[in-house]
């Protein structure tokens, strides 16, 4: 692993590690710029979504933080679920060296569609919190998917903001605080499947260091003007993301 970077790669680094954490901080999706980017500079496949990872987790980090400092992220709420995205993300990254992620793929692009469509014509929701207590089933149910979207974000991981925002809207949090929940959770996912990539030896760390600097910065910039702009700005976001997210990997799997 090389421990000097060219200064045009480490530009290129910077500038798309902060585009990637200015989008990723609101409502996830930074893997879009950042992976291509990170193969670009050579990785493996491998090595770039470990190496995103490292990145992804320091951004994600900062994210939360903002959030919570704003009051946007409900601490008392998520909690308790940080150990059920934490767990199956790292599960969820010890299988991919079992089998093929690209077996969900079929599955995610049908996800995708949904939460795009479905966000689109309930024009209302997520404009205000009419979050209750949920029964005991529900719970459950809610745990479950918060599990499995840490799996997946462990084993694939497009679209996990989006997927996580999309849980948040179901039981009633608005679009701010639902983005709020969800980067906490999705610094849960980060963190332990980063932990699992460096345990099998797939992370590149001069290249994630130089891009997870970036988005510190990109992080606080994208979180400061979501929260300034409100929960109209992120469900915009969020449809825009959602289906870029879908097409790209709509592509991705047809070529």
């Amino acid at each position: 692993m090389p421990f000097d970077l060219d200064p045009s790669l480490l530009v290129i680094l910077i500038v798309f590690g902060f585009l990637a954490a200015f989008i990723d901080s609101v409502v996830g999706g930074g893997g879009l710029i950042a992976l291509p980017v990170l193969l670009f500079t050579g990785l493996s496949p491998a090595a770039a979504v470990a190496t995103n990872k490292l990145a992804g987790t320091i951004g994600s980090l900062t994210s939360t933080i903002m959030f919570y400092r704003s009051g946007k992220l409900d601490i008392k709420s998520v909690y308790k679920l940080f150990p059920l995205t934490f767990i199956g993300s790292m599960i969820g990254a010890w299988t991919v060296d079992l089998m093929n992620p690209a077996v969900l793929k079929p599955l995610m692009l049908v996800m995708l569609a949904v939460v795009a469509i479905y966000t689109i014509f309930k024009k209302d929701w997520g404009s205000v919190a009419t979050n209750k207590k949920l029964s005991m089933r529900h719970l459950v149910i809610f745990m479950i998917l918060i599990f499995a979207i840490g799996f997946y974000d462990g084993f694939i991981g497009p679209g996990t903001g989006s997927f996580l925002i999309f849980s948040f809207l179901m039981v009633g949090f608005d679009f701010l605080k639902a983005a709020g929940n969800a980067k906490f959770l999705n610094f849960g996912s980060n963190i332990a499947a980063l932990m699992m990539f460096m345990f099998l030896g797939h992370v590149n760390y001069v290249y994630g260091i130089s891009m997870g600097i970036a988005q510190i910065v990109g992080a606080i910039c994208g979180s400061k003007f979501a929260i300034a702009r409100g929960s109209g700005y992120v469900r915009a976001l969020f449809i825009v993301v959602t289906f870029l997210l879908l097409a790209k990997n709509t592509y991705d799997y047809l070529h």
